[in-house]
Order: C-alpha cells, then sequence, then structure tokens
C-alpha cells in the first residue's frame, strides 16, 4: 500500500479515498458492470430478432474479440498510471490536455448513459418476470419512477462507503458465475432439441419477422453487424477497474488482471449462455418475432414456473448491483474530472466525505444525470447504442494516444507490459472504434447521431468557449512539488476523522 500512495503522490494527488480493495474485488466491480445477466439477457433481441442463431453464436465471439482487444490496451496503461478517473490522466498525460479533456467527457457520457440502460433494462426485466404477478403495467410513469427509486438506492449504498459496495460486487461476482452456469444447465436440460447447426446459421429476421425490431433489409451482413451491439454492449463498463485504482491495493498490478480476467471470463460465460439459450429455443421464427420479450417467451415454452421464478430472482439481483456498481466506475470519474477543475462547481464535485471516504457530490450527480437522459431518450435501443459508442470511443482515445506516445514520451511501463505488441492492439482498437460508431448510429437508432451530434456542438463551444484557456489538465512537473503539502494537509484531514 505505501508503493500504491507514493505513486500517487508522485503523480500530484492525495490518498483520500480508502485503499481496501484486494484483486478480487478490484476483478469483481468490473465482472458486475459487465453482468452478462444484465445486458447479455435484455439485449438478446437484437440478436435473435436479426441475423438468427448465428448472431449469438458467432457473434459473441466477435464481439468478444474485440472487447478483449480494448482490454488489453487499457490493461497496458493502467499498470503505467493507476489513478482513479484513469481513462482521463491516460489521454491527459499521453496526448495532451485537450485530448485528456475530450476523453473525460466521452466517458462521463458513456457511464451517465450505460447506467440509464442498465436500469431501464432491469426495470424491463422486472415487469416481464414479477410485472403479470404484480399487476404492474409498462408505462413511461412507472419506469421513470422506479429509475428514480433503484438509482436512489444504489446512490445512498455509494455514499455509506467502498466497503459496502465491494461486498456487493464482490457477492454479484460469485452470483454471476454461479448464476449463469445454473441457468447453461437448466436451458440445455429443458431444450426440446439440441440442432447445434442454429449457431452458425444466419436468418433474416429483419422488420416484422422480427417483431419489428430492426427495419427490414434484405443484408444479412448489416444484420449481422447490428447485431454486434448486442456482445458489445454487454461488454463496456470494464474501465472500472481502472477507476478504483486508488481504492485497490497493489494497483499496477491488480487493475491491468481485472480488467482483463472481468472481460474474459464475461466473454466465456455470456457466450456459453447463449449458445444455450439458441439450442433451447422451440421454434427459431416464432422467437424472432418475440422481439425484445424473447427470453421470457421462450423460458414459458419450456420451463416449469418453480425453475423460472428462482432464475429471475437471481438475474434481478445481479442486475440490480450491477447498477450499483455503475455508480462507483460514474461517480470515481467525475471525482477524478473534478479534482483537476475539469467540470463546472469542481469545487463541490472533488471533495471526499471525511466519515465515508467516498465522493458524496459526485454520487449523487452522477446519478441524477442518469435518471435526466432516460427523461430524454426513453428507447432503449438509442441509449445502449450512444452507450456504446461514447464508451468506445472514449476507451480507444487513450489507447491510440499511447500508440504514438509509445517510446517517445511514454517510456517508463508499469508491471504489466506487453512490450511493442501494444502498438498493433492500438491500431485495431481505433478501427474497432469508428466501426461501432457506423454500427449504432444505422436505423432505428438515427436519435443516436442527432444525440451524439448535440454533444459534440456543446463540447466544441465548451472547449473553445472557455475550457482551452481554463482547464490546466493534471498536475505536472513545479505544479506536482507546489501540491505537496496539500496532498498531506488533505490525508490527514480524512485520516482524523476516519480515526
Amino acid at each position: 500500500m505505501a508503493d500504491d500512495v507514493s505513486t500517487l503522490h508522485r503523480m500530484g494527488y492525495a490518498q483520500e479515498l480508502s485503499r481496501s480493495m484486494g484483486k478480487f474485488s478490484n476483478f469483481a466491480i468490473s465482472f458486475s458492470i459487465i453482468c452478462i445477466l444484465s445486458g447479455g439477457i435484455n439485449s438478446l433481441a437484437q440478436g435473435t430478432s436479426g441475423a438468427g442463431g448465428a448472431a449469438l453464436g458467432i457473434g459473441w465471439l466477435v464481439g468478444g474479440a474485440i472487447a478483449l482487444l480494448f482490454a488489453f490496451g487499457m490493461a497496458q496503461i493502467s499498470s503505467a498510471f493507476p489513478t482513479a478517473g484513469g481513462l482521463y490522466h491516460w489521454s491527459s498525460i499521453l496526448g495532451g490536455r485537450f485530448w485528456g479533456w475530450l476523453t473525460a467527457w466521452m466517458n462521463l457520457l458513456g457511464l451517465i448513459t450505460v447506467l440509464a440502460a442498465i436500469n431501464v433494462g432491469t426495470y424491463a426485466f422486472m415487469i416481464g418476470a414479477f410485472g403479470p404477478t404484480l399487476g404492474i403495467a409498462d408505462t413511461f410513469g412507472h419506469k421513470l419512477i422506479f429509475m428514480v427509486v433503484v438509482t436512489g438506492l444504489h446512490a445512498m449504498i455509494n455514499h455509506v462507503g467502498i466497503k459496502a459496495t465491494t461486498r456487493l460486487t464482490d457477492f454479484s461476482g460469485y452470483l454471476i458465475l454461479i448464476g449463469t452456469s445454473g441457468l447453461i444447465v437448466v436451458l440445455l436440460v429443458f431444450a426440446p432439441s439440441h440442432d447445434f447447426s442454429r449457431l452458425w446459421t444466419f436468418t433474416n429476421y429483419a422488420g416484422d419477422a422480427g417483431g419489428g425490431v430492426w427495419p427490414t433489409t434484405s443484408s444479412l451482413g448489416m444484420l449481422f453487424l447490428l447485431g454486434l451491439l448486442l456482445p458489445i454492449y454487454t461488454l463496456t463498463g470494464y474501465d472500472a477497474s481502472a477507476h478504483t485504482s486508488e481504492e485497490t491495493i497493489d494497483a499496477a498490478r491488480s487493475v491491468p488482471k481485472g480488467i482483463i480476467h472481468s472481460v474474459f471470463w464475461a466473454v466465456l460465460f455470456a457466450w456459453l449462455f447463449s449458445c444455450a439459450f439458441v439450442l433451447a429455443i422451440p421454434d427459431m421464427a416464432q422467437a424472432a418475432k418475440q422481439g425484445w420479450n424473447v427470453f421470457f417467451w421462450t423460458l414459458d415454452q419450456i420451463m416449469p414456473a418453480g425453475f423460472k421464478i428462482t432464475i429471475y430472482i437471481v438475474i434481478f439481483v445481479a442486475q440490480f448491483i450491477c447498477g450499483l456498481a455503475t455508480v462507483t466506475s460514474i461517480s470515481r470519474m467525475i471525482f477524478a474530472f473534478a479534482r483537476d477543475n475539469g467540470l463546472p462547481w469542481s469545487a463541490v464535485l472533488k471533495q471526499v466525505s471525511p466519515k465515508w471516504r467516498t465522493p458524496v457530490a459526485a454520487i449523487w450527480t452522477g446519478s441524477a444525470l442518469a435518471v435526466c437522459f432516460v427523461a430524454y431518450a426513453d428507447a432503449y435501443s438509442v441509449v445502449v447504442s450512444v452507450t456504446s459508442i461514447a464508451l468506445y470511443l472514449s476507451y480507444a482515445m487513450p489507447i491510440a494516444a499511447g500508440f504514438y506516445a509509445y517510446g517517445r514520451t511514454w517510456t517508463e511501463m508499469g508491471p504489466w507490459n506487453m512490450g511493442p505488441g501494444f502498438r498493433i492492439v492500438a491500431i485495431l482498437c481505433v478501427m474497432a472504434s469508428l466501426a461501432i460508431f457506423y454500427i449504432g448510429v444505422q436505423p432505428p437508432n438515427e436519435l443516436a447521431l442527432k444525440v451524439l451530434g448535440w454533444i459534440a456542438l456543446i463540447t466544441a463551444a465548451a472547449w473553445f468557449g472557455f475550457e482551452r484557456r481554463r482547464f490546466k489538465g493534471p498536475p505536472t512537473g513545479a505544479e506536482i512539488a507546489r501540491r505537496q503539502a496539500e496532498i498531506a494537509a488533505a490525508e490527514v484531514a480524512v485520516g482524523q476523522a476516519s480515526a
């Protein structure tokens, strides 16, 4: 821990947050956000109502390979620069203050929208699983109430300290692994047949044949690309391991391992689950027509009620903790960016509670913004598209900066180091992020392009209007030396309060 704190001091920051997370906890917080029982289930229709079984059987392998590329690139940089709000610092150090500032805004947009998407998906799951029994109708009002209550609970748990959150995310890590394994077994046992050819069979279910999830098209290739939003969206959030660097022991080694392991195991279990689900579907054509209801329809066709309720409860709990971990990630990003005066009201947003050792204002601000975004962009598919584009662009930006800085201005690597192979990974990541942008704005998600367009205009106005002159970026050189007295005072303050 002494080495962790020393590294943080050399970067110009105080150890204000509570450093108590071990290796598994750092892995579990990313694994909980990826949560294959959340996006992997709530977004199934993007595959089954598009290119059919191959969208899952092959799509998960393609999407998983893409996510692993980003995981390796992020791991390399996180080992060298283990700070909260990792992506922002990486881009600033490797690519300059504008590149860091832009990365921060893209990452914040992605994190806020992914929290909105997760909790909207959890609401939809609740309605599908328990709505008929509880007599709850699917209305926008009910959705907004659900978002406020559930997101408020997430913020409250985060408010009272990282230990409360990590206990739940550690539990969620085991729950997802065991729950997914059990679901795979149950699906295979109750499957009417085991037609493995479905896993590589392409079928066009666009338009009415797929419940209207995707517009009518004759291009199976485009449908397959659109279906990649299922794994790409699900495999987001693993930057949480980096965002909690200042709360992780031996961060330079634990964080890169947490990033890579969370993605690898999520890909493996999500692919196995998706294959089992495709095999369990009684009739592919009928399943495609169910659209977003395909998961519940399939289980209704093959499974006894007792099994279903148990599965639904496990999934709902995992989805709730998924949102909880996302609030942690958002708040650390806001805290880190505000610490360098990168946000309005930074003086408030960078404050750490002396009692709880958490960035309380950042926690509640990020949670409130996610609820507001749902009020603007109600369509789940649009939220998913904006999230996927924003997050993967923010992942690619520091990796792209690292490509140019590697061996030039960036010569000191961390203990996790893949050597010159990093540059190959960086090129592939940039290409993949551009492909994700293209896929994410295709019909029926044109609103995603509109949202991103408005954000681009606001961002440009903010930077050229005043941030270019005001924002200084992370501390460097003499500024780091000047901060040492402030660092000591900040650590004494939280240390005394905690005692």
